[in-house]
């Protein structure tokens, strides 16, 4: 899986974002990344993704993903962005651009096995003769996140893929990530903002300031002290009948 050694990186030789990263995923596991805007977690994920080129290794079971071809990593890594960009498809063409690194001429009746498949998990099987352009923003946030899944990745990156979601939907969306987690024993990597829902979703947890992992732990190491360090903030943990509620009381 995934193994990420003295990463460091820096726009245009600037201050560094990125100091050091070291970490390691599991298949099969959800990795959430916190931390507050600015710690570096999106241009971690630029790493890893190959959008921009940083000092250090990240090693996919043991190759260096530096020397893959982007069709290669494509088949390896999905990825679901902060800001969507779609044209004029419709939902089905949309989601089945996510086959492309499997398929070549012609598509096949997996590819579209697959595409039909992830529409049913994410409901959004009535859309797919609409045009993304024309959905709410929650509809192209669960389109996405389809495109990601139908390349039927290792790994599966989610920058913030609940922001545009009602409390309900981004349930759904929860619920359908842990269950591929489970079932296809893939990694999950993701950054989430909203705290309960983090502590409550993930198996492991890696928490960003400055551009370093300050802290690596599971839900249970997670305390009061480690998020009031990383976001500056007063924060309070509960536990509502099992479930974890976390409330910030103002800065520190």
């Amino acid at each position: 899986m995934l193994k990420i050694n003295n990463l460091k990186f820096a726009y245009n030789n600037k201050k560094p974002v990125l100091k050091g990263i070291n970490l390691e995923l599991e298949d099969g596991k959800i990795s959430v990344v916190l931390g507050k805007n600015g710690a570096g977690k999106t241009t971690l994920f630029k790493c890893i993704l190959g959008f921009v080129k940083p000092d250090g290794e990240i090693l996919f079971d043991g190759d260096d993903i530096a020397n893959m071809s982007r069709t290669n990593r494509a088949k390896l890594i999905g990825y679901v962005p902060q800001e969507l960009a779609f044209g004029s498809l419709t939902v089905y063409e949309t989601i089945m651009v996510g086959r492309l690194s499997h398929f070549g001429t012609f598509v096949s009746v997996e590819d579209k096995e697959v595409v039909s498949r992830v529409m049913d998990e994410l409901e959004i099987g009535h859309l797919a003769d609409d045009i993304v352009s024309n959905l709410s923003g929650g509809e192209r946030q669960k389109v996405a996140i389809a495109r990601a899944l139908a390349q039927d990745p290792k790994l599966l990156i989610f920058d913030e893929p609940t922001g545009n979601l009602d409390i309900q939907n981004e349930q759904l969306i929860f619920d359908v990530v842990k269950k591929i987690a489970s079932e296809r024993k893939i990694a999950i990597l993701i950054a989430i903002h909203n705290l309960s829902f983090a502590l409550n979703f993930g198996d492991r947890f890696f928490l960003m300031k400055d551009g370093i992992i300050k802290y690596t732990t599971d839900k249970t190491s997670i305390n009061e002290e480690k998020l009031n360090d990383i976001y500056g903030v007063k924060a309070k943990i509960y536990d509502l009948d099992g479930t974890k509620v976390i409330t910030v009381g103002g800065i520190k």
